[in-house]
């Protein structure tokens, strides 16, 4: 196999390399639209740091240089214990950098895919309350994240964290016309407080189908195959925007807070 297209263009850093006298390479942690992202010693204060990387072969490199500084001043505006902090910005060989808050734990993901992690609905549901607080934070600023999905959400010590503001906008811009997206990814993308429960719509179906066994081969849809309360079924409903959509967090948080008040165990409806 060859060298992927991208590491051919785009110059990695590897192991070792120190940055600016001061940032020294541990590892990459993975390389995103248009960004790569390693973790980093600040051996000027001793802590760990993300460091992010500007990538090169992205086209249209004018608007993602303003992607990147979008992203550096929504992270200077969002002062929360669960969102990494911006500590700094600087260019080096002519490509922008940011240097963040490094979190450590598990994404939703690993937890999933490579720990075995099952969530009923009362859990996932109390995980989804608990990524809802944040987000009501975020949304409070007139920040909509756009891509709430379980590698950006972590999990460490009892708290969730939200991490990746690459996509994040504030609520008065506007997306390029020329943009055209299939509708899952229109709904992702729109910006718009419903995106962001669209997506966790989708995230919580990945924590309720943790702990789905399938019985058959036969494709079904979720509403099918999972065995959850009408409540649930109610919430997820809104959330993908089947039926009339949220329009506010608090909404959301309200019913959320019903479910669990309510256990879910009543009405479970069996497939």
């Amino acid at each position: 196999m060859g060298i992927p297209y991208f590491r051919f263009f785009d110059r990695h850093y590897k192991e070792g390399t120190l940055i600016r006298g001061r940032y020294q390479i541990v590892r990459e942690l993975g390389v995103g639209s248009y960004g790569i992202a390693y973790v980093a010693n600040d051996w000027e204060t001793g802590r760990q740091v993300v460091i992010k990387q500007l990538r090169k072969t992205r086209r249209k490199m004018q608007e993602k240089i303003q992607s990147f500084q979008r992203e550096a001043v929504i992270l200077r505006r969002l002062q929360h214990p669960q969102i990494p902090a911006l500590y700094e910005t600087f260019i080096e060989r002519g490509v922008p950098h940011l240097v963040m808050e490094y979190i450590s734990g598990e994404t939703i993901e690993t937890l999933i895919f490579d720990k075995g992690k099952t969530y009923t609905e009362q859990e996932s549901f109390q995980l989804l309350r608990d990524v809802l607080d944040v987000v009501e934070y975020i949304h409070a600023n007139e920040i909509v994240h756009r891509d709430l999905r379980i590698p950006n959400i972590l999990f460490r010590d009892g708290n969730v964290f939200i991490i990746d503001f690459g996509l994040a906008r504030f609520f008065h811009e506007q997306i390029p016309h020329v943009e055209t997206y299939v509708l899952e990814k229109k709904l992702r993308r729109q910006i718009d407080v419903k995106s962001d429960f669209y997506a966790l719509g989708h995230f919580t179906l990945f924590l309720l189908y943790s702990s789905y066994e399938p019985t058959t081969d036969e494709e079904r849809s979720w509403e099918e195959e999972l065995s959850i309360s009408e409540h649930a079924r109610f919430i997820l409903r809104k959330m993908l925007q089947i039926d009339e959509p949220y329009h506010h967090i608090r909404e959301l948080m309200k019913d959320v807070d019903e479910l669990i008040r309510k256990d879910g165990a009543t009405d479970v409806i069996v497939s």
